[in-house]
């Protein structure tokens, strides 16, 4: 077994996160990381001597652990090569000041630079001769698109015949990955001449690896490079120093600080603790944190609303089929249910719940997921950097555990094993004469729609997939009307955890005009799952309910789309159900009318391993959607 120090060490490059130098410092140290990669532009820009940037950063409780870029340096032909080494003396003398002792060199762009790694490696073995006189390490990083050195292989063959105490290796995920090298290349280099890991993800792009990578890394965990598999090998090196993210991304150049930075470390914890766990023999200084949640689907969804909208929605559940079966034994709040879905009212005139109505009106203010072990969840959500939330709960009832979600709501979580299991016997009263639930044939909660700024939707993805043993579908573009919406579907193999995210651009999207209504609350719309569309859509019909009417045209080209009979066709145009398929299965799908409270629900049915929403039908949806917000000319009897 490897054994290394217990103490991880982070670190995120300035450049990282928006904001002026005290900003970012403010926000990195607030996150909970160990140092800094000072970003040269942050430095110049500061407006302090060298040694005032070394007591801030101290002031924050973080070390420098890297001074970069230092670039175009290796195989210069005079008299370039020693104008290299005049301007790097000249950046020792500020490491000095600022009490840095690492600076990385990034491979040679330059047009000038010749190729050769024994001139590479000379070049090198003078630098670090000079840098150890001064007590400063030098790290060779190959950029991916480096004009003769571009490939960490050739990188590490430099810093091996330079042979120099004070010069060695620095990787970086994002040059590897993006230029299919495999990881596993790693494994045979020394760790102690690996001075410094820098971690990025990305989506998988084929664009141009320089623009790709200046504007679309983002988050371990948030992309699709394999960062797992990378540092797996560098752990297997022994290689214990710090973990750093350096990350170029638009968005979150002009983000929050605070949440970017918390959105890293979230991130790095939940990277090395993936580690910990396929390199068993290897002992990480990583923290021992339970594992990803096992989701068995969502036990609760609670609204919060006032006295008087409350009649409105238990009148729209009614019509929907779902009774009223159970009261708080001391609280406001009412549970409606149908089968194993469960809606709680919640009318309190105090706390989390009141808070929420007043910012965000009728909405949903707490979701409870069933897990495998909620004290566990809590526990690995805490160490991921979450937040905590105890509420209060009178004598005798129960304390269900939660967090605070990213957009302000409750997740809370229920497993088997306690007294959580017991939530409707213990904290619930029956209705009387509430007799059958099983009401229009709707099932469970499918899955939730949760709606946010575009900018906003890396965090969401992350906070699911390091919390719960989820993965990520790929992202679609829905076309709206108004714009662009971006969406993707957070789920776990068993299909009973089941999330949606959709990015609104722009507030002139139906996603943006919820967010502007609501002021960013988070659920859209509450998906129900049937196994008979036709029966609960006539049932539903039969109570008065009124769905989503959708154009004739729509059926026209869904009929030639799939060669679908006019029977067919007449039946789902009669209950305004779309329709969709794939190699898998088919999809059944329809929605309700627009609500004053902005949430609407959609009743779905999947066939035959169906894996997917809908995606095709969504611009078509979101049409009606708009149709109906303004007044619609169509009605849902009829489609026409």
């Amino acid at each position: 077994m490897t054994d290394r120090s217990d103490t991880l060490r982070t670190s995120i490059a300035t450049v990282s996160i928006a904001g002026d130098f005290r900003e970012k410092l403010a926000a990195i140290s607030r996150a909970g990381y160990t140092g800094i990669e000072i970003f040269e532009q942050d430095f110049i820009a500061f407006d302090g001597a060298p040694v005032d940037v070394g007591w801030l950063v101290a002031d924050y409780g973080l070390e420098i652990m890297l001074f970069q870029p230092f670039r175009d340096f290796e195989g210069l032909p005079e008299p370039y090569r020693s104008r290299a080494f005049d301007r790097a003396e000249r950046k020792f003398d500020l490491m000095n000041s600022m009490g840095c002792d690492l600076v990385l060199v990034c491979s040679n762009i330059a047009a000038a630079a010749l190729g050769g790694i024994d001139r590479a490696a000379d070049d090198f073995a003078e630098l670090g001769e000079r840098a150890g006189k001064r007590g400063i390490r030098v790290g060779f990083e190959a950029l991916a698109w480096g004009r003769h050195i571009n490939d960490h292989r050739d990188a590490w063959e430099v810093v091996r015949r330079a042979d120099h105490s004070h010069v060695g290796l620095i990787l970086d995920s994002f040059h590897t990955l993006s230029r299919d090298i495999d990881p596993q290349t790693i494994r045979s280099i020394p760790g102690d001449k690996i001075f410094f890991v820098q971690l990025a993800d990305a989506p998988k792009i084929d664009m141009d690896l320089f623009y790709w990578s200046r504007h679309f890394r983002n988050m371990p965990g948030e992309g699709d490079l394999p960062v797992v598999d990378f540092m797996r090998a560098v752990a297997a090196t022994g290689y214990d120093g710090p973990l750093s993210l350096e990350i170029f991304n638009d968005q979150f150049r002009g983000g929050s600080p605070v949440e970017i930075a918390r959105d890293g470390h979230r991130s790095l914890m939940g990277l090395m603790d993936d580690v910990r766990r396929s390199e068993p023999d290897i002992r990480l200084p990583a923290p021992d944190m339970p594992p990803r949640a096992q989701c068995g689907g969502v036990e609760f969804v609670e609204f919060t609303t006032s006295e008087e909208e409350a009649a409105e929605l238990a009148g729209f559940l009614s019509v929907m089929g779902f009774t009223h079966a159970g009261t708080h034994v001391s609280k406001q709040v009412a549970q409606w249910r149908q089968n194993d879905i469960n809606i709680l009212i919640n009318t309190e005139e105090s706390g989390f719940a009141h808070s929420a109505y007043q910012t965000h009106g009728t909405s949903v203010c707490d979701i409870a997921l069933r897990v495998d072990d909620a004290a566990q969840t809590i526990e690995r959500a805490r160490m991921l950097g979450a937040e905590t939330v105890t509420t209060p709960a009178g004598e005798g009832e129960l304390s269900i555990p939660a967090i605070r979600g990213v957009g302000g709501g409750m997740v809370r979580f229920i497993d088997a094993g306690s007294d959580l299991a017991r939530l409707w016997e213990i904290d619930f009263v029956p209705v009387a004469g509430a007799g059958d639930v099983s009401g229009v044939g709707l099932r469970r909660v499918d899955h939730l729609a949760q709606t946010m700024k575009y900018e906003e939707m890396l965090t969401w993805t992350l906070f699911y997939t390091s919390i719960l043993d989820t993965g990520k579908v790929p992202m679609v573009d829905v076309v709206d009307p108004g714009g662009l919406v971006r969406s993707r579907a957070i789920q776990n193999d068993s299909g009973e955890l089941r999330v949606t995210l959709n990015g609104a651009e722009n507030q002139n999207t139906l996603a943006g005009h919820f967010i502007d209504r609501t002021f960013g609350a988070a659920v859209q719309h509450i998906a129900f799952a049937c196994d008979d569309i036709f029966a609960t859509a006539e049932a539903l019909a039969a109570r008065g309910f009124e769905a989503l009417a959708m154009s004739a045209n729509y059926y026209d080209d869904l009929g030639a789309r799939f060669g679908l009979d006019e029977a067919f066709l007449s039946r789902l145009q009669t209950f305004s159900i779309l329709y969709d398929e794939d190699a898998q299965g088919r999809f059944f799908q329809f929605y309700s009318r627009r609500r004053s409270s902005e949430i609407f629900f959609e009743i779905v049915q999947r066939l035959d391993g169906y894996d997917g929403y809908g995606a095709a039908n969504a611009p078509f949806r979101i049409s009606a959607q708009k149709r109906d917000l303004n007044g619609s000319p169509f009605t849902a009897a009829t489609g026409n």
